[in-house]
């Protein structure tokens, strides 16, 4: 499957975590999007484009199990943490609940934020060795009478673990807490049914595991959560019909969270038009069971590397999925990435957590047991 990408065949890419990897036929039809844009820039952008972005947003409900209507894309999960991030009414003395196993620039947006308003971003701590089944008890027994919000990631940036946000959303809906997930890592590497895991926001990239183009995420919301979400840019959502202009009607959009979300200035919409050229890719090719030969090929890697350094892994073989974080020795996280790339040809993050240091392999249907072997053969990692 290597040659249907388009990454340097000289290099071990095990870092499909951080940024992704475009197949060539999913880049080709970014491509040709950005095409038929340029052949009359007015008639796609001012015409045609809210009904193909509502194609493509349908395409994407049915892989994630959302209504279409409910979802807008955005370049990120970063931008659409933010988007609710700087939407919610903080006041003085409220509290966002999250974990210590956060994505560092989501943390920021938070802390930031709260210290803004005068309000509290409490981290409740999610020790290692991981018991997902005391994630959720952990963090209701840190609720307060102030807790407005809880903020988790599905899967965790720094150590790869998949956190039972249903179960969390259940119990934070109970109590009449919001919840916003951050899935940056989860569409294409694990099944999702966004309904069924219940949270108010929900964000995630499709660049990533969903091998789309790079800038296509999105952002859900509930319905009645919708009218809430201000946009970063003000623009033609926050207008009065199209300011005098014909021609111009995709700006109008066919709700207020989509008038407010997908409007804001003259942008590629490439990216994401090439969204069920992804999906289709990924049916094609058989992804459950390229999934789960990843995995077969990431856990191979994780018992290799734990047993050579007497090191126990941090959790469970169901607690993640093609990403793994695995123990080494304490080091200097920087110098040992890049040595493996330097010495080995490797591209792979080297994390830390807690004062424990982690090289995280990403498997990608792409990766081959040859490129792991690799891994395993680095002098890096001799032991």
């Amino acid at each position: 499957m290597r040659d249907l990408f388009l990454l340097d065949p000289d290099l071990v890419f095990l870092n499909h975590g951080s940024f992704g990897a475009c197949p060539r036929e999913v880049w080709e039809a970014q491509q040709r999007w950005q095409l038929e844009m340029e052949r009359n820039p007015v008639l796609f952008l001012g015409r045609r484009s809210a009904e193909l972005l509502a194609q493509a947003r349908a395409a994407l409900g049915r892989t994630l199990g959302a209504r279409g209507d409910d979802l807008v894309f955005v370049p990120n999960a970063t931008t659409g943490v933010n988007i609710v991030a700087r939407s919610w009414p903080l006041q003085p003395g409220d509290e966002v609940l999250t974990t210590d196993l956060e994505y560092g620039a989501c943390d920021a947006t938070w802390q930031r934020l709260c210290e803004q308003a005068g309000a509290l971003y409490r981290k409740v701590q999610i020790p290692l060795p991981y018991e997902r089944e005391r994630v959720a008890e952990r963090l209701m027994a840190a609720v307060t009478p102030r807790t407005r919000l809880i903020y988790l990631s599905h899967l965790t940036s720094t150590t790869a673990l998949i956190l039972p946000v249903a179960e969390v959303c259940a119990a934070a809906r109970a109590r009449g807490i919001a919840t916003l997930v951050d899935g940056a890592h989860a569409p294409g590497q694990i099944e999702l049914d966004l309904d069924a895991i219940g949270a108010d926001f929900y964000v995630g990239n499709c660049h990533k595991w969903l091998c789309a183009p790079k800038g296509a995420g999105f952002l859900h919301a509930r319905a009645e959560r919708q009218p809430m979400l201000h946009a970063p840019i003000t623009s033609w959502g926050y207008a009065e019909g199209t300011g005098g202009h014909s021609g111009f009607d995709a700006y109008l959009g066919r709700s207020l969270f989509e008038r407010r979300m997908q409007w804001q200035g003259t942008r590629d919409l490439a990216a994401w038009l090439a969204v069920p050229a992804a999906i289709d890719f990924q049916a094609r090719h058989d992804w459950p069971a390229v999934r789960t030969r990843c995995h077969a090929l990431a856990r191979d890697a994780l018992a290799a590397l734990t047993e050579r350094f007497g090191l126990a892994p941090i959790a469970r073989d169901d607690d993640w999925a093609q990403m793994v974080a695995i123990p080494v020795p304490p080091q200097d996280p920087q110098a040992l990435r890049q040595r493996l790339y330097d010495d080995s040809g490797i591209e792979v993050p080297v994390t830390s957590h807690g004062g424990r240091v982690f090289v995280r392999v990403s498997v990608q249907g792409y990766t081959s047991s040859a490129e792991v072997q690799r891994l395993l053969n680095a002098p890096a990692l001799a032991g």
